[in-house]
């Protein structure tokens, strides 16, 4: 476990062990009279320093997103593996020629063939609703469902750029757009390692 822990995680545990070491050290040497009452006090805090610490821990589970940590770096992005299992992926997006790119969060999904996109984020890349054709089906865990074929102006990932970039929009119900394996296949290398996903230009 400690194996999977950055170096900037692993100081501050230090740090804080330090912290406590220290604070203990004192208080016992300031209650060496009533060290009963003192080993009562320190269990008492114990535990409720543990019941607040699981607590934030549910809370996080629960209620806040699974984040996967991305960087890019010089022909490479390396990507953290989120909470829920998942590699996202942040791409910057316009949608049409001279519109102002956005960036657009995905999933790494390599079962998927295309870049799939919710209709929140194919709206927000100017391709309404009304004028999208909803002529082909594709099979997702909720069952078959239509899409309609776009093509993305430019697509940016690090000093990367990519010009007229096929995709789908899912009729459906999505939660986070995908991002699939015809788009993977631009990067000369795909490497996964534990919680580490490293793509090379």
């Amino acid at each position: 476990m400690i194996d999977s822990l950055h170096s900037d995680q692993i100081a501050q545990i230090i740090y804080l062990v330090l912290l406590g070491t220290v604070l203990a050290s004192y208080a016992l040497v300031a209650m060496r009279r009533q060290i009963g009452q003192f080993v009562r006090m320190l269990l008492l805090w114990g535990l409720l320093f543990t019941g607040v610490m699981a607590g934030w821990g549910l809370w996080q589970s629960m209620v806040l997103p699974s984040i996967a940590v991305q960087q890019a770096g010089e022909g490479a992005v390396e990507l953290r593996r989120g909470r829920d299992g998942s590699f996202r992926l942040t791409l910057e997006i316009s949608g049409h020629e001279g519109a102002t790119p956005q960036p657009v969060n995905f999933v790494v999904d390599t079962g998927a063939t295309d870049i799939v996109l919710t209709r929140e984020d194919a709206q927000a890349l100017g391709f309404r609703a009304d004028d999208l054709a909803f002529l082909g089906t594709a099979r997702t865990a909720n069952g078959v469902v239509r899409t309609a074929r776009v093509v993305l102006d430019q697509v940016v990932i690090g000093d990367q750029e990519h010009r007229r970039v096929p995709a789908l929009v899912n009729e459906g119900e999505l939660h986070v757009s995908l991002l699939g394996m015809a788009y993977l296949s631009r990067f000369s290398r795909i490497e996964m390692t534990r919680d580490r996903l490293r793509l090379e230009f």
